[in-house]
């Protein structure tokens, strides 16, 4: 199992879909979640992408060096750059950052975003151009420790004398990640990718994802590894985390709330569409639970105005990490999580999840970390008691 946080290159705040509450997202504020991420022992963190965020590429350069241990999941999107040139951008991501990065492909579902972006394929075409994309990159980066070149004709992308003097340390290139929930992305995931991602759904859904990508990627020889995205509302009692899940919306206004979702409406990501379907745009705000809470502890009022993953496991500790052990238990490994405000609840999660994970992992997180005493010292004299996790 391993713990991922997140890096909110699009604004973090207190309270969803208003200003109020909401802090300065810049280069001081991602490195202080980065290196509290580092520190509290998370194997690594998401850096997403998308024109409402700042380009990730740069944010995780800007991170090397104010980290020693952490991961970098860096979101790439095919058709706004060269396959050669991305390949090159990552072998030295890789070299200068010690061999800690990860690539997260995404193919995008927006399609104003993309054609802002000089992106006008449909989603069928983006697919045929992401797998060429993918089939020029990985080969260029494994051919780079071998000092060969390559020459690719697609459809979409061609290349001639492609080739890269630099290899990447991890061989024969960084692990791709990848999330996607159309028979396109499931196939493209089952041919090509080392990880896929759902995002947040009830674990019968989550389970049929999977098997269809395991019996996909069986089908071309391959086998994969999977994780999930999801935020995280915990706190030390179940009561007290579903206040905090009302807390999060309580500034939510219908308007922006219907705004959001006539945009999601309008993308053709069949992952966003499943997203919606969860909750339908609807919430009382008298009871945060009501229409919101799709299965035990899992909650869809992130997604009410938030793009992407929009569930939430809400609960006391104990409850959230038997949730994580729930879809670990389906084949999960990486957990990519996330909460508002992203750098208090990094630390809150750690303290309050972390010593119910399983055991390997519990030993691995307590790796860099000093022995204790643990807590303020009572009056100059007294290390504070210890008390068992529940």
């Amino acid at each position: 199992m391993k713990i991922f946080w997140f890096i909110p290159t699009h604004g973090d705040s207190r309270y969803l879909g208003t200003a109020k509450g909401g802090r300065q997202a810049d280069f001081n504020y991602f490195k202080q979640v980065a290196v509290a991420a580092d520190s509290l022992g998370y194997e690594g963190v998401l850096i997403p992408t998308g024109r409402s965020c700042e380009d990730p590429w740069t944010v995780a350069t800007s991170l090397i060096d104010a980290t020693r241990h952490l991961k970098f999941l860096v979101a790439l999107r095919p058709g706004l750059v060269t396959p050669v040139q991305s390949a090159r951008i990552a072998a030295t991501f890789d070299r200068l950052s010690g061999g800690r990065l990860l690539v997260n492909l995404v193919t995008g579902g927006d399609a104003d975003e993309l054609e802002g972006d000089g992106l006008f394929l449909p989603h069928a075409e983006r697919y045929e151009l992401s797998a060429e994309f993918l089939d020029i990159w990985r080969e260029t980066l494994a051919r780079s420790h071998r000092g060969e070149a390559l020459d690719y004709v697609g459809k979409h992308l061609r290349v001639k004398g492609a080739k890269l003097l630099y290899p990447p340390l991890q061989r024969p290139y960084p692990p791709l990640f990848f999330g996607g929930s159309s028979p396109a992305a499931h196939e493209l995931a089952a041919q090509q990718l080392d990880t896929y991602l759902s995002w947040g759904e009830p674990l019968p859904a989550v389970a049929a994802k999977l098997a269809d990508i395991r019996s996909r990627a069986a089908a071309h020889g391959r086998t994969l590894k999977f994780g999930i995205r999801l935020h995280v509302i915990v706190r030390e009692t179940e009561q007290a985390a579903w206040a905090a899940a009302a807390e999060l919306i309580q500034h939510l206004e219908p308007e922006t709330v219907a705004a959001a979702q006539r945009k999601f409406a309008q993308m053709d990501s069949v992952g966003q569409r499943r997203m919606a379907e969860l909750h339908g745009g609807r919430y009382d705000p008298s009871d945060v639970r009501k229409g919101l809470e799709v299965a035990p502890n899992l909650w869809a009022g992130v997604g009410l105005v938030r793009g992407g993953a929009g569930t939430a496991l809400v609960g006391n500790p104990q409850q959230v990490a038997d949730r994580i052990q729930e879809y670990a238990a389906l084949g999960l490994e990486y957990f990519v999580l996330s909460g508002y405000p992203h750098l208090e609840e990094s630390y809150r999660f750690a303290e309050l999840v972390f010593p119910l994970l399983p055991l390997a992992l519990r030993e691995k997180l307590s790796q860099p970390q000093l022995t204790g005493p643990f807590g303020e010292i009572v009056a100059n004299s007294y290390a504070p008691r210890q008390t068992a996790a529940s």
